[in-house]
């Protein structure tokens, strides 16, 4: 079960709450007792053996002060989380929390938290509304892209005696240099550069343009004033290149052979499974796109007020929950904010936009879920967490009740019936043409205000 702590929560304007949380003082003594036995895992006490020493002696060798102290640091985040989902509150950024006073013994410990949430909607129509949806279409122009690529990815590059032109690859060495002077990361053997690509220096490779094998050229470049070594940005270098070999692509003959290799009989079983695979990653697009459209549909027909203060601090969530993605991938938060050459603060500027819509998009979904009473059931968490349990190696139940134990077991509730819901309105939604949403659009309605000269069209109760 979560750990015992009440609340009372107190709305505050702009979509913010003070939530008062109180920890029982069964439970603070629970957590000294923890906090005691880590303190004394290493104390030497005549007539105890080391990791076998009492938490009340090693509250009194050590002082309960200093104890409360490991033990409130070592649960406050556990603690913060009971809190919150007693308060049945969904924050939104980061919380101001203030401890109070140390409790006594016996008493219980108080602290108050001061957080942005989640702001209500008020739903406008949302069963069966209707919602332009694309049709699947592959025609032969997107086979022949596709057939071309594959064609690029099985083409082989042979050397040619002949100047390189653009579109060519050129093995090159080269030692780069500013006023004279070497620096470091400018030198490099056996490089393969396409020229065209655009993936070096502005002007590099267009400079390439024309060597044969064998010569040695000059390069003079500008380093962007946005590169990412500081050192070298905006700086004019020299580039000493050696041309080794020039290289031409060769695309395979579109012919049966060519079928033969991938996989099929005869050009027309090719292109008709590519015309197949084309179709199911279009079917999924497009069904991902009427889902949105219905959501934002829905949430175009609702009320929903998100003040200026929570759009940033969402835009901050978005923006940390992206640099802990790219962390696993050996990307520092320093490290991002060099390559694309954006401060923080303009990252978060140019999030809002994507944060205001999440939200509108959370809170709309939040009142559909209410309003239809839908309530994820212990099964239902179980099947969804069975993947993860999996990855784990502990059956789902275990995890349950671990997600339970550290108060994330109603965020997965949320989520879960925020998906039933855009389930529920996907399924009574009217899927119309796009064409027939272009015409519906034109026409003059009572809810756009006065009809100006010409506005023509006919409008009709309920259209």
């Amino acid at each position: 079960m979560a750990a015992p702590v009440t609340t009372t929560v107190t709305e505050l304007p702009e979509s913010r709450v003070r939530v008062q949380a109180e920890v029982a003082p069964e439970e603070v003594e629970r957590s000294m007792a923890q906090a005691a036995k880590r303190l004394g895992g290493s104390l030497r006490i005549p007539g105890f053996r080391t990791g076998k020493i009492p938490p009340p002696v090693i509250v009194q060798q050590i002082g309960r002060e200093a104890v409360l102290d490991e033990a409130v640091r070592g649960s406050i985040g556990r603690w913060y989380a009971a809190a919150v989902e007693t308060a049945r509150i969904t924050p939104v950024g980061e919380p101001d929390l203030d401890l109070g006073d140390m409790p006594g013994r016996g008493e219980p410990l108080r602290f108050s938290i001061e957080i942005g949430v989640r702001p209500r909607a008020t739903l406008g129509s949302y069963r069966g509304i209707e919602v332009p949806r694309r049709d699947v279409a592959v025609d032969d122009a997107r086979i022949d892209e596709e057939v071309e690529r594959l064609r690029a990815r099985t083409a082989k590059t042979e050397s040619v005696e002949r100047p390189a032109a653009r579109g060519d690859f050129v093995v090159i060495d080269f030692v780069g240099s500013i006023d004279g002077v070497p620096f470091e990361g400018g030198e490099a053997r056996d490089q393969l550069v396409e020229l065209g690509s655009g993936r070096l220096i502005p002007g590099f490779e267009d400079q390439l343009e024309g060597a044969e094998a064998g010569e040695e050229r000059t390069v003079r470049v500008t380093f962007p004033d946005d590169y990412g070594a500081e050192n070298l940005a905006g700086k004019d270098a020299e580039f000493a290149v050696s041309v080794k070999d020039v290289k031409e692509r060769r695309l395979p003959e579109l012919d049966e052979d060519f079928a033969l290799e991938q996989g099929f009989d005869t050009l027309d079983e090719l292109r008709e499974d590519v015309r197949e695979r084309l179709a199911h990653a279009d079917e999924h697009a497009v069904e991902n796109e009427y889902r949105e459209a219905v959501l934002d549909a829905v949430v175009e027909a609702a009320s929903v007020d998100v003040p200026d203060a929570l759009v940033e601090a969402r835009a901050r969530e978005l923006l940390d929950q992206m640099l802990h993605q790219l962390s696993h991938q050996g990307i520092s938060r320093d490290m991002y904010f060099q390559i694309s050459g954006r401060t923080e603060d303009e990252v978060v500027e140019q999030g809002k936009e994507d944060a205001a819509k999440a939200i509108r998009r959370e809170a709309v979904l939040a009142a559909v879920a209410q309003a239809e009473g839908i309530e994820p059931t212990d099964e239902e968490v179980l099947e969804h967490i069975g993947p993860a349990a999996q990855r784990e190696g502990v059956k789902p139940k275990k995890l349950l009740d671990r997600l339970r134990s550290s108060g994330q077991l109603d965020a997965i509730r949320e989520d879960l019936a925020q998906r039933r819901a855009l389930d529920l309105l996907v399924e009574q939604a009217t899927p119309i043409a796009a064409e027939q949403a272009a015409a519906r659009d034109k026409l003059w309605t009572p809810d756009k205000g006065p009809a100006g000269e010409g506005a023509g069209g006919l409008w009709t109760p309920g259209s």
